[in-house]
This record gives structure tokens, sequence and C-alpha cells, in this order.
């Protein structure tokens, strides 16, 4: 092979090289590497995320100590946040503060909900949409969070599964009755409700590389609450 060859040939590969970082980091797939590395355990937990809350309610530690009130033997995931019991959640939310836990018994996941969905509070656990209701009430209490970091599991959850949240007003157990994928636009996700209700949401597809065009939409009925 020529000299000329070679050289035509190496800067084909350099412009090609320029092209990828230049996409890679204009989309989503540097976030899709970052969680990947970040979340590769086989469960998720809230312990995993204590280290990274910065929020206005800094003054909640996570540190090892005695579990959270049990829950029922058949409803208790693998891995919960090791919370102690006297933890207080704040009534009455800002952006940004801790405020509860979200339970995925079908994946032995404990996960810290923040208030709010903007990046910052996404970066730190699932975010509470802050125009809708807190969970336990008459309504719809939304929760969102990044298919690549605390819901890259969420695919295996399904109708008749269950969520558990605590926050201040008590622990509320949600079955979900329905499933959907709809395209990131639509606003039906966060319409009011006749009845308590969780909607959990995530995008989708799963293992999209770059900025997802879906939604991933669980959507759960209060069953019990304590």
């Amino acid at each position: 092979m020529s000299k000329k060859h070679i050289s035509w040939l190496m800067t084909i590969a350099a412009a090609g090289m320029i092209i990828f970082g230049i996409w890679f980091s204009g989309t989503q797939a540097a976030t899709f590497a970052k969680g990947y590395l970040l979340y590769k355990a086989d469960a998720v937990s809230a312990e995993d995320f204590a280290p990274k809350l910065q929020t206005t309610n800094a003054e909640v530690s996570l540190p090892d100590a005695e579990s959270a009130e049990s829950l029922d033997d058949s409803e208790e995931p693998e891995e919960t946040m090791q919370l102690p019991k006297d933890i207080s959640y704040p009534s009455n939310p800002q952006i940004g503060d801790l405020m509860g836990e979200l339970i995925i018994p079908k994946l032995g996941a404990s996960l810290p909900i923040i208030h709010g969905t903007d990046e910052d509070e996404l970066e730190k656990g699932v975010g509470h949409y802050a125009g809708s209701v807190m969970p336990g009430q008459s309504d719809n209490s939304v929760l969102s969070g990044h298919r690549d970091t605390v819901f890259r599991e969420l695919g295996q959850v399904g109708k008749g599964d269950e969520f558990i949240v605590r926050t201040a007003d008590g622990t509320f157990t949600y079955r979900v009755r329905q499933v959907r994928i709809v395209d990131e636009d639509d606003r039906t996700v966060i319409v009011p409700k006749p009845r308590a209700t969780l909607t959990v949401s995530t995008c989708y597809p799963f293992d999209f590389v770059g900025y997802a065009p879906e939604r991933y939409i669980l959507v759960a009925d209060l069953v019990s609450s304590s």
C-alpha cells in the first residue's frame, strides 16, 4: 500500500473519530455509559445514592443502622435502605429535598425519592413531579427516573407487581394495573386520576443508545396504607 493510500486512510479515520466524539457528547450516550458503569450491580439500592444526596435537608444521614420497620415477609425486598427507624422526612418538601423512599420488591431495590424532576434531582435518585400530589393522597402522584441509573431494570416490573412508598405521611403500597409505552410528548401521564394513583415513568426503549423517543409507564393503584 502506497504512502498516499495510508495517509488517505488515516485522514478518514481521524475524521470519523471527530464525528463520533461530537455525536457522543451531544447525545445521552455519555450519560448511558456513565450510568452503566456506576449501576452495573444486579440490584439497585438506595445505599448507592446516599453519598450523592446533596439536598436542603442534608442533615438526614444514611449510616449503617437498624433496618427500617419490616414489611410482611412476603413483601420484603432482598435489599432495602438501611435507615434509622426514627428518620424524619419533610411533610412539605422543597425542590431538592429527600422526601421518601421507593421500594420495588420485584427488583429487591430501595431508592431515594427527591422532590423535583429537573436533572439535578434525577441525578440523586427518583424524582417526584412537583405538580402532582404527594404519595398516598387522592389523585395522581408521578415519579420519574433515568433508565440508565435508578430505573435500568424497571422493564422487569409489570402488571400485578407492587411499589412501596415511604414518606412523612406513612407507608403506601401500590399495585400495578397498567403498563403503557407512550411518546415522549404524551401528557396523559400527568393527568388527574379519580383515585389514589402512582405513575412511574422512565425513558424507553431501555437499550436505546442516545435520547430515547418513548416512555415506559407503570400505573399503580393504592391498595394499602399505614
